[in-house]
């Protein structure tokens, strides 16, 4: 995005401080306000998906060089986003188990050594861009490890102290291998921007994944958003389920309360008139807002349980429930081969490649968002609709509607045949199933019985309304 003549005032000035020297000038709150509401998310944002990548688990060696061999694959299967955690050097003190924490950051403008050098990374990001994928790494900014170089240097005050003047994890965590940090400082918010551009300038990064968003002040992430703008369009993505981060700073956010209403699906202890209730609460969000809809990730992976001991037998119907129902669809690391166990957090545990069953799985999945204009994100898209024709509380139909393209959702919830039922198409006509190839007629009043935990995906392009 190019920054409009009226705003290349105190700001810009500033920014140009920031980008040729460290420590930056301080940056006023009447710049900041100057520069608020003129967010704009990348057009290429608008039918993308996002894919995780735990580099130290991906492959044996745990390098850029190894993981970039799988970019191929990835682009077949037609991902768009690479998020990878964070890449940076690792604290030594502190450091839990032998490899330590990705999110124990020790140099925000370095990278982890076992993960390779600078030039491997960058090498990576350029491979990346000329198979049309964009990449974004996480960003720590709520706090460091406890040997960061912000302590080596003395900065003290940059950090939140404890009655003895000493370093504490953040309040009421047990990361005691981190050190939090104080946004009452406006020297530490400079520096942290300062560091966020170098990405952006000398590496061509397309934005962030930013840690426990909320726990940073709003207006710090005002004021980053407003600056990295000006260095490149940046896609910004919100660990937090946080309305107000929408307004100025993020373009999408966590839909982790979705996220656990599906493991209840699949448990059975939620139904249909969940879904209808959740549908209701999701429009708090503005339509502009993309929301990142998941059935695992590195958290939820490691702490509470792969998507098989999740999900049970609906792992696949709640992918396909993630990647139609609204927002963007994330697949972490391992997913597309079945990952079947909880990865190390803290030590060396590789994924099995050996076998790749569910690539075709989720190549059509993403080339059903890629191509059905109803399933694209924020007001690009459109919102989904329930459209049951019975009260089973194990099943559930949907559809979207965008601009002549329409997709018509069928979800058996449970491990027994059960019939679905549509009351209303808004597009009555035929519809292509995107598994099978098949060939249906939806209207109003069809019915058809799944099996267990199966699904239709019916969908319809460039059709008249």
């Amino acid at each position: 995005m190019t920054t409009p003549f009226r705003f290349i005032s105190l700001f810009s000035i500033v920014l140009l401080l920031i980008t040729s020297c460290s420590p930056p000038a301080p940056v006023s709150e009447e710049a900041i306000q100057e520069e608020a509401n003129v967010k704009t998310t990348p057009e290429w944002a608008k039918s993308a998906n996002i894919y995780e990548v735990n580099v130290r688990q991906y492959t044996k060696e745990g390098t850029f060089k190894a993981f970039q061999e799988h970019l191929p694959r990835l682009e077949e299967m037609g991902v768009d986003i690479l998020w990878f955690m964070p890449v940076h050097p690792i604290g030594v003190k502190n450091r839990k188990g032998g490899l330590g924490s990705y999110y124990s950051v020790q140099d925000y403008k370095g990278i982890n050594p076992e993960f390779g050098t600078l030039d491997d990374f960058k090498a990576l990001v350029e491979d990346a861009h000329s198979r049309g994928m964009k990449v974004i790494i996480d960003w720590v900014a709520n706090h460091t490890a406890w040997d960061h170089k912000w302590v080596e240097a003395g900065h003290m005050d940059w950090y939140t102290l404890d009655s003895i003047g000493g370093l504490q994890p953040p309040i009421g965590t047990d990361w005691w291998d981190t050190a939090d940090l104080n946004y009452d400082n406006q020297d530490l918010r400079n520096e942290m921007i300062y560091d966020m551009q170098f990405w952006l300038r000398d590496v061509d990064l397309d934005g962030f994944r930013c840690d426990v968003a909320e726990w940073v002040p709003d207006e710090f992430w005002d004021q980053a958003r407003a600056a990295l703008d000006t260095v490149k369009p940046v896609f910004m993505l919100a660990e937090a389920e946080h309305v107000e981060h929408h307004v100025n700073a993020f373009d999408m956010s966590y839909a982790w309360e979705w996220h656990f209403v599906m493991n209840d699906l699949a448990q059975g202890t939620k139904g249909a008139s969940d879904v209808v209730a959740y549908l209701e609460k999701e429009q708090r969000f503005p339509p502009s807002a993309y929301r990142l809809n998941m059935t695992s990730n590195h958290d939820e992976n490691t702490w509470k349980g792969t998507a098989g001991e999740r999900l049970g037998d609906g792992v696949q119907t709640m992918a396909v429930m993630s990647a139609t129902i609204f927002g963007m669809p994330l697949i972490y690391s391992g997913q597309e081969a079945a990952l079947d166990h909880r990865l190390e957090f803290f030590e060396k545990d590789e994924i099995d490649w050996t076998e790749v069953p569910l690539k075709g799985f989720y190549t059509r999945l993403l080339e059903n968002k890629h191509n059905n204009k109803a399933l694209w994100n924020g007001e690009d898209g459109a919102f989904p609709k329930v459209i049951s024709s019975t009260d089973d509380e194990r099943v559930i139909a949907y559809e979207r509607v965008k601009d002549g393209d329409a997709v018509v959702v069928l979800l058996n919830m449970s491990g027994e045949p059960r019939k679905v039922g549509l009351a209303s198409v808004s597009m009555p006509g035929f519809y292509e199933e995107l598994f099978t190839g098949a060939e249906m007629e939806l209207t109003d009043g069809y019915s058809e019985e799944l099996g267990p935990w199966n699904y239709r995906v019916y969908r319809v392009e460039n059709a008249v309304p």
